[in-house]
């Protein structure tokens, strides 16, 4: 993938992510058990990124403890949505490459067997703990 295309998809995940966020946060009071999971819609399983919109609400609002009850997912997706943004425009603004020369490495990195496993594991192991709550 070329560094502008990554760019380009970043920015386009990145302004729907913010989009959805905000949109759930302004609806999430009225309806706490809305979903638009299609694996929890039509199976009736929480998918392991399920309660990760409201992990992510939860920690804008100051709730650390219940956002990692809910799903350790919104930690990461929070500190994307806090670091990609910034570390975008630097490089667009500064024509620097380091976010493209990161993600080579972040995936040549998954690529290990052994990081690619236990992220594996811990994954399943966040979907068994998602299920066993009835998220």
């Amino acid at each position: 993938m070329t560094r502008n295309r990554l760019y380009l998809i970043l920015a386009a995940v990145l302004t729907i992510g913010y989009c959805y966020t905000a949109w759930s946060i302004l609806h999430i009071h009225q309806n706490n058990n809305l979903t638009f999971c299609p694996v929890k819609n039509i199976t009736g399983i929480a998918c392991p990124s399920c309660g990760s919109t409201r992990s992510l609400i939860e920690i804008s609002r100051g709730n650390f403890t219940d956002a990692l009850l809910l799903n350790p997912f919104g930690y990461i997706i929070a500190a994307g949505l806090l670091v990609l943004p910034l570390w975008l425009l630097y490089d667009t603004l500064f024509k620097k490459d380091s976010l493209y020369k990161s993600y080579l490495k972040f995936e040549k990195t998954l690529r290990i067997k052994w990081v690619a496993i236990i992220l594996i594991l811990l994954t399943i192991a966040n979907w068994g703990w998602n299920i066993c709550k009835g998220l």
